[in-house]
């Protein structure tokens, strides 16, 4: 119960600011839950060596649930592109299980190394990316596609992120309309999530053992989440829509540069 107290209040704080976030600046809200469920659970004793697979696991479980709902509110608005998911969801989802497959195999140190040279490159893009960038005309749906969108989902699942911070400048960059973007990215996202937390439950974590955990997963932290980020979400979303959200998602992508040169720092220098 000592330490169930402070990982409580801190899982409640780190659910209400991924909420809130992935409200007002439309990114998932797993490229916030990793970094702070990695300070939090270090912070707290949790530091073993298998910590960033439970934080990667933890957060893709979380993504399961928000991205089914977000994909059934862009669905309603009609900005799903389903061509472009039939086409890319089965590689999407083939990169996620190989994710898993070497996320399990990495060191805690690889994978801070990883988020923070990935997630450092994400944070570069929000700041500095602007929307007129494109590299090709048109996104592919053969071919081509099958490699990327592998890599897509294998990077995803390396960061523990659903479809919004990669799949949707991939699909802008290539002449997708943002709109659409983000739409069709709440499904890359379940195409992520649902087979990579399927893989992440069947993974044992021996140390750090957190309690009550299904495989890699956290039930606690995954259980306290969810609701919180449904509350907030919205609430994010409602003062999006009453500002400018391009100097705040500038803002949040300098802060997540930091966040992942001091994932790094720690990873090499400690």
């Amino acid at each position: 119960m000592e330490i169930f107290a402070p990982v409580l209040v801190l899982l409640v704080g780190i659910g209400l600011l991924a909420g809130f976030l992935a409200g007002l600046l439309g990114v998932g809200g797993g490229i916030v839950l990793v970094p702070a469920f990695f300070y939090a659970f270090t912070a707290l004793g949790f530091d073993g060596p298998g910590v960033m697979q439970i934080c990667l696991a933890t957060s893709l479980a979380t993504i399961v649930v928000t991205t089914a709902r977000s994909m059934q509110s862009h669905h309603a608005k009609g900005s799903v592109d389903f061509a472009i998911l039939r086409a890319w969801a089965p590689g999407i989802a083939c990169g996620a299980i190989l994710g898993v497959l070497v996320a399990s195999r990495l060191s805690s140190t690889a994978l801070q190394v990883v988020f923070g040279v990935l997630g450092g490159g994400i944070g570069l893009y929000m700041a500095f990316g602007k929307k007129s960038w494109v590299v090709a005309q048109s996104l592919p749906l053969r071919g081509w596609a099958w490699g990327q969108s592998t890599v897509l989902g294998l990077l995803s699942v390396l960061l523990g992120i659903g479809g919004g911070s990669l799949g949707v400048p991939t699909m802008t960059l290539q002449g997708v309309a943002i709109h659409r973007a983000v739409g069709t990215a709440t499904g890359f996202g379940l195409a992520i999530a649902v087979p990579s937390t399927l893989a992440w439950a069947l993974v044992a974590v021996d140390d750090p053992q957190l309690p009550y955990s299904i495989g890699a997963i956290s039930v606690p932290a995954f259980a306290i989440i969810i609701p919180l980020t449904f509350l907030m979400a919205p609430v994010g979303a409602k003062v999006a829509h009453r500002m400018d959200p391009g100097p705040l998602k500038r803002t949040f992508g300098v802060f997540l540069l930091l966040v992942a040169l001091n994932m790094l720092r720690e990873a090499i220098w400690t």
